[in-house]
Protein backbone atom coordinates (compact mmCIF):
# COMPACT_ATOMS: atom_id res chain seq x y z
CA UNK A 1 0.00 0.00 0.00
CA UNK A 2 1.58 3.11 -1.02
CA UNK A 3 1.81 6.09 1.64
CA UNK A 4 -0.17 8.34 -0.21
CA UNK A 5 -2.72 6.88 -2.62
CA UNK A 6 -2.46 5.37 -6.44
CA UNK A 7 -1.80 8.61 -9.31
CA UNK A 8 -2.14 7.93 -13.21
CA UNK A 9 0.39 10.34 -14.88
CA UNK A 10 0.57 11.53 -17.90
CA UNK A 11 3.79 11.24 -19.38
CA UNK A 12 4.53 12.60 -22.52
CA UNK A 13 8.26 11.90 -22.94
CA UNK A 14 9.50 15.32 -22.30
CA UNK A 15 11.32 16.52 -19.26
CA UNK A 16 8.37 18.67 -17.18
CA UNK A 17 5.64 15.27 -16.82
CA UNK A 18 8.78 12.89 -16.62
CA UNK A 19 10.27 14.76 -13.52
CA UNK A 20 6.87 15.12 -12.42
CA UNK A 21 5.98 10.81 -12.14
CA UNK A 22 9.77 10.81 -10.63
CA UNK A 23 8.93 13.28 -7.98
CA UNK A 24 5.53 11.15 -7.34
CA UNK A 25 7.13 8.29 -7.05
CA UNK A 26 9.63 9.44 -4.48
CA UNK A 27 7.15 10.88 -2.12
CA UNK A 28 5.23 7.90 -1.90
CA UNK A 29 2.53 7.90 -4.48
CA UNK A 30 2.29 4.65 -6.56
CA UNK A 31 2.75 5.63 -9.95
CA UNK A 32 1.18 4.65 -13.07
CA UNK A 33 2.36 5.84 -16.13
CA UNK A 34 0.38 6.67 -19.04
CA UNK A 35 1.21 7.98 -22.76
CA UNK A 36 -1.62 9.22 -24.62
CA UNK A 37 -1.08 8.81 -28.76
CA UNK A 38 -2.79 11.53 -30.23
CA UNK A 39 -2.15 12.27 -33.44
CA UNK A 40 0.00 10.32 -36.28
CA UNK A 41 1.87 12.87 -38.07
CA UNK A 42 2.42 10.73 -41.07
CA UNK A 43 -1.25 11.58 -41.80
CA UNK A 44 -0.42 15.48 -41.51
CA UNK A 45 1.29 16.19 -44.97
CA UNK A 46 3.88 18.15 -43.06
CA UNK A 47 7.69 18.04 -44.12
CA UNK A 48 9.52 17.95 -41.13
CA UNK A 49 10.79 14.77 -38.85
CA UNK A 50 7.79 13.75 -36.45
CA UNK A 51 8.66 15.26 -33.20
CA UNK A 52 6.88 15.98 -29.18
CA UNK A 53 4.23 14.01 -27.64
CA UNK A 54 3.07 11.93 -30.43
CA UNK A 55 6.61 10.79 -31.52
CA UNK A 56 8.09 7.23 -30.96
CA UNK A 57 11.30 8.49 -29.25
CA UNK A 58 9.10 10.27 -26.87
CA UNK A 59 7.00 7.18 -26.26
CA UNK A 60 10.27 5.17 -25.62
CA UNK A 61 11.41 7.66 -23.43
CA UNK A 62 8.59 7.54 -21.06
CA UNK A 63 8.77 3.72 -20.87
CA UNK A 64 11.96 3.70 -20.00
CA UNK A 65 12.20 5.80 -17.11
CA UNK A 66 9.19 3.76 -15.81
CA UNK A 67 10.50 0.73 -16.46
CA UNK A 68 13.98 2.18 -14.71
CA UNK A 69 11.95 3.43 -11.57
CA UNK A 70 9.73 0.19 -11.69
CA UNK A 71 6.27 1.21 -11.99
CA UNK A 72 3.59 0.25 -14.87
CA UNK A 73 3.42 2.11 -17.62
CA UNK A 74 0.90 2.09 -20.30
CA UNK A 75 -0.08 3.69 -24.01
CA UNK A 76 -3.27 4.61 -25.18
CA UNK A 77 -4.45 5.66 -28.44
CA UNK A 78 -6.78 8.02 -28.79
CA UNK A 79 -6.11 9.62 -31.95
CA UNK A 80 -9.66 9.31 -32.77
CA UNK A 81 -11.30 11.08 -30.12
CA UNK A 82 -8.66 14.07 -30.20
CA UNK A 83 -8.98 14.17 -33.82
CA UNK A 84 -12.69 14.48 -34.55
CA UNK A 85 -13.26 16.82 -31.35
CA UNK A 86 -9.83 18.99 -31.49
CA UNK A 87 -8.43 18.93 -35.17
CA UNK A 88 -12.31 19.31 -35.83
CA UNK A 89 -12.48 22.04 -34.18
CA UNK A 90 -9.45 23.60 -34.62
CA UNK A 91 -10.77 23.58 -39.02
CA UNK A 92 -13.85 24.98 -38.12
CA UNK A 93 -12.90 27.83 -35.94
CA UNK A 94 -10.65 28.80 -38.51
CA UNK A 95 -13.38 28.51 -41.54
CA UNK A 96 -15.27 30.36 -39.29
CA UNK A 97 -13.60 33.53 -39.52
CA UNK A 98 -12.39 32.76 -36.00
CA UNK A 99 -8.56 32.10 -34.05
CA UNK A 100 -8.73 28.77 -32.30
CA UNK A 101 -6.55 27.68 -29.15
CA UNK A 102 -6.69 23.90 -29.43
CA UNK A 103 -4.30 23.50 -26.51
CA UNK A 104 -7.28 24.77 -24.21
CA UNK A 105 -10.12 22.71 -26.22
CA UNK A 106 -7.63 19.58 -25.34
CA UNK A 107 -6.88 20.18 -21.90
CA UNK A 108 -10.64 20.49 -21.21
CA UNK A 109 -12.43 18.24 -23.31
CA UNK A 110 -10.31 15.71 -24.30
CA UNK A 111 -6.82 14.93 -22.16
CA UNK A 112 -8.29 15.34 -18.35
CA UNK A 113 -11.58 12.90 -19.83
CA UNK A 114 -8.96 10.79 -20.89
CA UNK A 115 -6.71 10.68 -18.15
CA UNK A 116 -10.27 10.15 -15.41
CA UNK A 117 -11.70 7.59 -17.32
CA UNK A 118 -8.33 5.44 -17.44
CA UNK A 119 -7.66 6.29 -13.60
CA UNK A 120 -10.62 5.00 -12.78
CA UNK A 121 -10.03 2.21 -14.94
CA UNK A 122 -6.59 1.88 -12.82
CA UNK A 123 -7.90 2.21 -9.37
CA UNK A 124 -5.65 5.40 -9.29
CA UNK A 125 -7.45 7.92 -7.09
CA UNK A 126 -5.17 11.15 -8.40
CA UNK A 127 -3.93 11.78 -11.85
CA UNK A 128 -1.14 14.00 -12.39
CA UNK A 129 0.84 16.08 -15.20
CA UNK A 130 3.42 18.25 -15.99
CA UNK A 131 1.53 21.70 -15.74
CA UNK A 132 3.38 24.50 -14.62
CA UNK A 133 0.55 25.70 -12.62
CA UNK A 134 -0.61 25.29 -8.76
CA UNK A 135 -4.46 23.89 -7.56
CA UNK A 136 -5.32 25.64 -4.36
CA UNK A 137 -9.06 26.32 -2.31
CA UNK A 138 -11.59 28.36 -1.10
CA UNK A 139 -14.71 27.47 0.63
CA UNK A 140 -14.54 23.98 -0.76
CA UNK A 141 -13.77 25.04 -4.26
CA UNK A 142 -10.65 24.09 -6.28
CA UNK A 143 -9.56 26.38 -8.22
CA UNK A 144 -5.59 26.93 -10.60
CA UNK A 145 -3.35 29.58 -9.46
CA UNK A 146 -0.35 30.97 -11.49
CA UNK A 147 2.59 28.61 -11.02
CA UNK A 148 6.42 29.28 -9.53
CA UNK A 149 8.07 30.19 -12.84
CA UNK A 150 6.35 33.06 -14.59
CA UNK A 151 8.13 32.40 -18.19
CA UNK A 152 6.55 28.72 -17.67
CA UNK A 153 2.89 29.49 -16.25
CA UNK A 154 0.09 27.51 -18.28
CA UNK A 155 -2.81 28.49 -15.84
CA UNK A 156 -3.67 30.08 -18.79
CA UNK A 157 -4.35 27.01 -20.54
CA UNK A 158 -6.28 25.02 -17.38
CA UNK A 159 -9.16 27.60 -17.44
CA UNK A 160 -11.72 25.09 -18.65
CA UNK A 161 -11.00 22.56 -15.45
CA UNK A 162 -13.72 21.03 -13.89
CA UNK A 163 -13.78 21.00 -10.32
CA UNK A 164 -14.29 16.91 -10.21
CA UNK A 165 -10.89 17.85 -12.79
CA UNK A 166 -9.25 20.11 -10.06
CA UNK A 167 -10.16 17.53 -7.06
CA UNK A 168 -8.57 14.55 -8.34
CA UNK A 169 -5.65 16.26 -9.92
CA UNK A 170 -1.56 17.12 -9.10
CA UNK A 171 0.60 19.14 -10.75
CA UNK A 172 3.77 18.17 -9.49
CA UNK A 173 6.04 20.85 -10.23
CA UNK A 174 3.86 23.82 -10.01
CA UNK A 175 6.17 25.37 -7.58
CA UNK A 176 9.39 24.93 -9.26
CA UNK A 177 11.37 26.66 -12.39
CA UNK A 178 12.21 25.45 -15.30
CA UNK A 179 15.87 25.31 -14.35
CA UNK A 180 14.96 23.53 -11.08
CA UNK A 181 13.47 21.19 -12.89
CA UNK A 182 16.12 20.75 -15.09
CA UNK A 183 18.25 20.31 -11.90
CA UNK A 184 16.49 17.53 -10.23
CA UNK A 185 16.30 15.40 -13.43
CA UNK A 186 20.36 15.59 -13.87
CA UNK A 187 20.46 14.96 -10.19
CA UNK A 188 18.01 11.47 -10.57
CA UNK A 189 20.72 10.64 -13.38
CA UNK A 190 18.83 11.50 -16.52
CA UNK A 191 21.22 13.99 -17.96
CA UNK A 192 19.75 13.70 -21.50
CA UNK A 193 16.75 14.38 -20.19
CA UNK A 194 17.95 17.77 -18.54
CA UNK A 195 18.87 18.85 -22.12
CA UNK A 196 16.39 18.11 -23.68
CA UNK A 197 14.28 20.16 -25.81
CA UNK A 198 10.75 22.04 -25.72
CA UNK A 199 8.26 21.85 -28.38
CA UNK A 200 6.55 25.59 -28.74
CA UNK A 201 4.58 23.73 -31.96
CA UNK A 202 0.45 22.65 -32.11
CA UNK A 203 1.20 18.67 -31.72
CA UNK A 204 -0.76 17.87 -35.10
CA UNK A 205 1.22 21.10 -37.12
CA UNK A 206 4.78 20.47 -36.37
CA UNK A 207 5.83 22.25 -39.01
CA UNK A 208 3.98 25.38 -37.39
CA UNK A 209 2.43 25.97 -40.78
CA UNK A 210 -1.53 25.90 -39.64
CA UNK A 211 -2.29 27.84 -43.29
CA UNK A 212 -0.52 24.58 -45.12
CA UNK A 213 -2.35 22.09 -42.90
CA UNK A 214 -5.85 23.53 -43.69
CA UNK A 215 -5.20 23.31 -47.01
CA UNK A 216 -4.61 19.53 -46.57
CA UNK A 217 -7.52 19.65 -44.77
CA UNK A 218 -10.14 21.60 -46.63
CA UNK A 219 -10.51 20.28 -50.19
CA UNK A 220 -11.65 23.77 -51.47
CA UNK A 221 -10.54 26.34 -49.18
CA UNK A 222 -8.62 27.11 -52.81
CA UNK A 223 -11.96 28.50 -54.06
CA UNK A 224 -11.89 31.27 -51.30
CA UNK A 225 -8.10 33.09 -53.05
CA UNK A 226 -8.89 36.17 -54.14
CA UNK A 227 -10.99 38.05 -52.24
CA UNK A 228 -10.74 41.53 -51.49
CA UNK A 229 -8.73 43.37 -48.25
CA UNK A 230 -11.02 46.36 -47.50
CA UNK A 231 -10.44 49.06 -45.58
CA UNK A 232 -13.07 50.68 -42.64
CA UNK A 233 -15.14 52.01 -45.03
CA UNK A 234 -15.41 49.35 -47.47
CA UNK A 235 -13.11 50.09 -49.92
CA UNK A 236 -11.31 47.78 -51.95
CA UNK A 237 -7.38 47.77 -51.49
CA UNK A 238 -6.50 44.95 -52.82
CA UNK A 239 -7.06 40.99 -53.18
CA UNK A 240 -6.12 38.26 -50.37
CA UNK A 241 -5.30 34.42 -50.18
CA UNK A 242 -8.09 33.43 -48.29
CA UNK A 243 -9.49 34.86 -44.99
CA UNK A 244 -9.09 31.79 -43.17
CA UNK A 245 -5.25 32.47 -44.04
CA UNK A 246 -5.34 36.01 -41.49
CA UNK A 247 -6.07 36.49 -38.29
CA UNK A 248 -6.68 39.43 -36.04
CA UNK A 249 -3.99 41.69 -35.28
CA UNK A 250 -1.65 40.48 -38.25
CA UNK A 251 0.51 42.69 -39.85
CA UNK A 252 3.17 40.66 -42.29
CA UNK A 253 2.02 38.18 -45.08
CA UNK A 254 -0.45 40.43 -46.24
CA UNK A 255 1.28 40.39 -49.44
CA UNK A 256 0.55 44.62 -50.11
CA UNK A 257 2.68 47.50 -49.28
CA UNK A 258 1.16 50.89 -48.18
CA UNK A 259 3.40 53.14 -47.17
CA UNK A 260 2.35 52.20 -43.32
CA UNK A 261 1.63 49.31 -41.04
CA UNK A 262 -2.09 48.10 -41.70
CA UNK A 263 -3.55 44.95 -39.25
CA UNK A 264 -6.12 42.46 -40.18
CA UNK A 265 -8.85 43.98 -37.89
CA UNK A 266 -11.75 42.13 -38.69
CA UNK A 267 -12.36 38.56 -40.69
CA UNK A 268 -15.52 38.23 -42.53
CA UNK A 269 -16.06 34.00 -43.66
CA UNK A 270 -19.94 35.40 -44.85
CA UNK A 271 -18.41 37.26 -48.18
CA UNK A 272 -14.86 36.18 -48.06
CA UNK A 273 -13.16 39.61 -47.02
CA UNK A 274 -11.03 41.05 -44.69
CA UNK A 275 -10.77 44.34 -43.26
CA UNK A 276 -7.19 45.87 -42.51
CA UNK A 277 -6.77 49.07 -40.52
CA UNK A 278 -4.02 51.16 -38.63
CA UNK A 279 -2.65 50.24 -35.43
CA UNK A 280 -5.63 52.30 -33.27
CA UNK A 281 -8.21 50.60 -35.21
CA UNK A 282 -7.41 47.00 -33.57
CA UNK A 283 -7.84 48.97 -29.77
CA UNK A 284 -10.71 47.92 -28.00
CA UNK A 285 -12.06 48.71 -24.28
CA UNK A 286 -15.08 45.50 -24.36
CA UNK A 287 -15.31 42.28 -25.31
CA UNK A 288 -18.45 39.28 -24.50
CA UNK A 289 -16.66 35.97 -23.57
CA UNK A 290 -18.60 33.23 -23.58
CA UNK A 291 -18.98 29.14 -22.02
CA UNK A 292 -17.31 30.52 -19.51
CA UNK A 293 -16.42 28.18 -16.52
CA UNK A 294 -16.33 30.26 -13.16
CA UNK A 295 -13.53 28.34 -10.90
CA UNK A 296 -12.77 30.19 -7.57
CA UNK A 297 -16.27 31.08 -7.21
CA UNK A 298 -19.96 29.59 -7.87
CA UNK A 299 -20.43 32.39 -10.05
CA UNK A 300 -18.55 35.08 -11.90
CA UNK A 301 -19.11 38.13 -9.02
CA UNK A 302 -20.52 40.81 -10.81
CA UNK A 303 -19.26 43.90 -10.76
CA UNK A 304 -15.53 41.93 -9.80
CA UNK A 305 -12.60 43.58 -11.19
CA UNK A 306 -10.16 41.05 -12.51
CA UNK A 307 -6.70 41.62 -14.87
CA UNK A 308 -8.12 39.72 -17.94
CA UNK A 309 -5.70 38.13 -20.03
CA UNK A 310 -6.62 37.59 -24.02
CA UNK A 311 -3.70 35.43 -25.16
CA UNK A 312 -1.01 33.22 -24.11
CA UNK A 313 2.08 35.03 -22.21
CA UNK A 314 0.03 38.61 -22.67
CA UNK A 315 0.38 40.71 -19.42
CA UNK A 316 -3.20 41.50 -19.04
CA UNK A 317 -5.29 44.03 -18.61
CA UNK A 318 -7.78 45.06 -15.53
CA UNK A 319 -11.17 44.82 -16.35
CA UNK A 320 -14.85 45.01 -14.89
CA UNK A 321 -16.17 41.95 -15.37
CA UNK A 322 -20.36 41.78 -15.62
CA UNK A 323 -22.51 38.17 -15.93
CA UNK A 324 -24.98 37.87 -18.76
CA UNK A 325 -26.83 35.00 -18.51
CA UNK A 326 -23.51 32.53 -19.43
CA UNK A 327 -21.57 34.96 -21.04
CA UNK A 328 -19.24 37.57 -19.37
CA UNK A 329 -19.07 41.42 -20.41
CA UNK A 330 -15.36 42.11 -19.93
CA UNK A 331 -15.43 46.29 -19.47
CA UNK A 332 -11.34 47.03 -20.02
CA UNK A 333 -10.01 49.91 -17.80
CA UNK A 334 -7.15 50.37 -20.88
CA UNK A 335 -7.25 49.77 -24.52
CA UNK A 336 -6.27 46.35 -25.72
CA UNK A 337 -5.49 45.07 -28.83
CA UNK A 338 -6.03 42.91 -30.65
CA UNK A 339 -9.02 41.17 -29.58
CA UNK A 340 -9.28 37.74 -31.46
CA UNK A 341 -12.66 35.73 -31.42
CA UNK A 342 -12.02 31.99 -30.78
CA UNK A 343 -9.30 32.91 -28.43
CA UNK A 344 -9.67 32.21 -24.78
CA UNK A 345 -10.06 34.97 -21.85
CA UNK A 346 -9.11 34.18 -18.39
CA UNK A 347 -9.89 35.96 -15.26
CA UNK A 348 -7.47 36.55 -12.35
CA UNK A 349 -7.38 37.83 -9.14
CA UNK A 350 -3.78 38.35 -8.58
CA UNK A 351 -2.77 34.76 -9.06
CA UNK A 352 -5.57 32.83 -9.15
CA UNK A 353 -8.09 32.05 -11.98
CA UNK A 354 -10.96 33.09 -11.07
CA UNK A 355 -12.37 31.62 -14.44
CA UNK A 356 -12.54 31.89 -18.34
CA UNK A 357 -14.25 31.70 -21.55
CA UNK A 358 -13.94 32.30 -25.17
CA UNK A 359 -13.94 35.29 -26.91
CA UNK A 360 -17.03 35.85 -28.74
CA UNK A 361 -16.88 39.15 -29.45
CA UNK A 362 -14.98 42.90 -28.87
CA UNK A 363 -16.35 46.21 -28.94
CA UNK A 364 -15.14 49.69 -28.46
CA UNK A 365 -17.86 52.20 -26.66
CA UNK A 366 -15.57 55.19 -26.62
CA UNK A 367 -15.42 55.75 -23.02
CA UNK A 368 -11.45 55.19 -23.23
Amino acid sequence: MSKHGKVLVAMSGGIDSTVSAMMLHEEGYEVVGITMKTWDYANSGGNKKETGCCSLDSINDARQVAVDMGFHHFIVDIREEFGDYVIDNFVDEYMAGRTPNPCVLCNTHIKWSSLLKRADMLDCEFIATGHYAKIAELDGRKYITKGKDERKDQSYVLWGLSQECLNRSRFPIGGMSKPDVRKLAYEMGYADLSKKAESFEICFVPDNDYRGFLKRRVADIGDLEGGNFLNASGEVLGQHNGYPFYTIGQRKGLGLAFGEPMYVTKINPQDNTVVLGKVGELLRNGMRVSQVNSMKYPEIPAGIEATTQIRYNDGGTLAKLTPNGTDVNVEFYANVRGVAPGQSAVFYEGDDVIGGGLIYGSFNNGNN
